[in-house]
């Protein structure tokens, strides 16, 4: 019988969602001034990318607008182009630093949608071949392969060389 270790991952199954009294993460999260706490990896002037704290791959990314709204057509004409703009822009940094075979993009918007937090945001998930395999089907349970922490660095090491060129 094989064996998985991922030691790493209980800290990350038992830390809390959220601070206390941060019931707007979204929102919030911007504010702290610690960007790698927050895991934000980029900011735009309407919009930023976030790691998803619960990811469904290595390097999934959300795109979320400052300001707090729940559906599209709430937001200005300009945040809907910034907010498109950043997430072609995950997907290129995504491309950079992590070689994906492929990507999943889709939006979360309207009061049930984002879990217990009404809020839009969008996904960019990226994909390799292969990456879908059994534990999720027979175990429930997915695996990834990198700590949050370290797909961060990775992300916003691969933005400054972006920057760069």
């Amino acid at each position: 019988m094989q064996q998985l270790h991922a030691y790493w991952r209980m800290e990350y199954i038992q830390a809390p969602g959220y601070p206390p009294g941060m019931e707007r993460p979204f929102t919030a999260l911007p504010a702290l001034g610690d960007d790698r706490t927050a895991l934000i990896v980029h900011r735009a002037p309407l919009s930023y990318l976030i790691l998803n704290r619960y990811p469904y791959n290595p390097g999934h990314l959300l795109a979320v607008p400052f300001r707090d709204v729940t559906e599209l057509d709430e937001l200005a004409p300009a945040e809907r182009a910034d907010l498109m703009e950043e997430i072609t822009y995950g997907r290129r940094l995504l491309a950079a630093a992590l070689k994906p075979d492929g990507y999943n993009v889709g939006f979360n918007f309207g009061s049930a949608s984002g879990g217990s937090i009404p809020h839009l945001h969008a996904h960019i998930v990226p994909r390799w071949n292969g990456d879908n395999n059994f534990m999720p089907v027979v175990g429930s349970t997915r695996v990834l392969p990198q700590a949050l922490d370290e797909t961060w660095r990775r992300l916003t090491d691969e933005a400054q060389k972006m920057l760069v060129d």
